[in-house]
């Protein structure tokens, strides 16, 4: 075909809407269907922009607005229940000193692992918020009201079975993506928490590389670990991702050597979004690194954290922008976001 034909071919496409550019390559037709198909919407502790995060409410939502995994982030309880919070600390998502206000450590926080599941059933769980002088004030202004509403803890076993059950009434086969949270200090108080989740996740049935879940972790000891040890264990293999953070800690896991080492045990790396595009950079001048690129090449996935319509990065002026920085130019494989919904209709409609 001549240059010209080719070019007029290109042209029709792009206004029919069948065209995407991929690490500058140009995708066609059905290429480019299955290269935006295979892109992740991850629910970051549900639809966490919509109901207060990991509450069984906010599970629900992202299942209806067309998540393909939820997030549940895992932690223990004194009784060794595995339970659904961000922190190890209750203090900030629920009404903890109200209800117990004599259960505080010397640090003042109120740690999960020191209440029985019976206990923290007891409790409200709320938006997130900061409390200052006694007073309370939501870290999200814009998002559900504090202490409105009804919701509880869940545990990791009451929302896998959420998940199955609404994947076989819907037809639908969304994943989980489960994060072992602050595995040593669970050490430190007598909890294997690694082990725990993985007997939790034979039980429902993820035991392969091929099952609807990725499992992660900040710790790339206990990753290792769970690698080399507790999966070969358990005959279970499960798709395993470092977390990677800004911080000086994560520094030689960013460097090729460091990223080859995570490439042996893991099987994709979940960065902060600013260590792809700098938290300082402008959207005249956007300062990217190749940490993608270098990922993709030792065939690890990339799945950023965390995508948020009312808490952009300043080198963008919306959401869509912001999606379209990542997923399209700079071709990421997913995204965890508090707002699972805008995040599917931007894909849907680049199809």
């Amino acid at each position: 075909m001549s240059i010209t034909k080719n070019v007029a071919l290109l042209a029709s496409l792009f206004l029919c809407g069948c065209v995407v550019t991929v690490n500058d390559k140009v995708l066609v037709g059905k290429n480019r269907v299955v290269a935006w198909e295979s892109k992740l919407v991850i629910a970051h502790r549900g639809a966490s922009g919509y109901l207060p995060e990991h509450t069984i409410a906010a599970k629900a939502m992202a299942y209806a607005q067309g998540a393909d995994y939820i997030e549940q982030d895992l932690v223990m309880t004194r009784d060794g229940e595995v339970v659904v919070l961000h922190d190890h600390h209750l203090d900030t998502v629920t009404d903890v000193r109200d209800v117990f206000p004599q259960r505080a450590r010397a640090d003042g926080r109120y740690y999960v692992i020191d209440f029985t599941l019976a206990e923290l059933r007891q409790l409200a769980v709320s938006e997130r918020f900061q409390e200052i002088d006694g007073e309370r004030s939501a870290v999200f202004e814009d998002r559900f009201p504090l202490m409105q509403s009804s919701f509880g803890i869940s545990t990791f076993a009451e929302e896998i079975e959420l998940i199955q059950g609404l994947n076989k009434s819907t037809g639908r086969p969304v994943g989980i993506y489960p994060e072992i949270k602050s595995p040593a200090f669970h050490r430190e108080e007598g909890k294997d928490i690694s082990a725990a989740v993985l007997d939790i996740l034979s039980t429902y049935g993820y035991t392969t590389m091929q099952d609807k879940v990725f499992l992660q972790c900040f710790d790339p000891f206990e990753l290792q670990r769970i690698h080399a040890e507790l999966l070969p264990a358990m005959n279970m293999a499960v798709p395993l991702v470092q977390l990677l953070g800004s911080g000086p800690d994560y520094e030689p896991l960013l460097t090729d050597e460091g990223l080859q080492q995570v490439a042996a045990y893991a099987d994709g790396i979940g960065p902060s979004m600013f260590l792809i595009v700098g938290q300082e950079s402008r959207a005249s001048d956007l300062a990217t690194t190749d940490l993608v690129e270098r990922a993709h090449g030792l065939g690890l996935a990339v799945h950023p954290y965390t995508f948020r319509n009312d808490q952009l990065p300043a080198f963008v002026d919306d959401y869509e922008q912001l999606l379209r920085i990542y997923l399209d130019d700079l071709d990421v494989d997913g995204v965890f976001t508090d707002f699972p919904d805008l995040t599917v209709a931007f894909l849907e409609s680049n199809l």
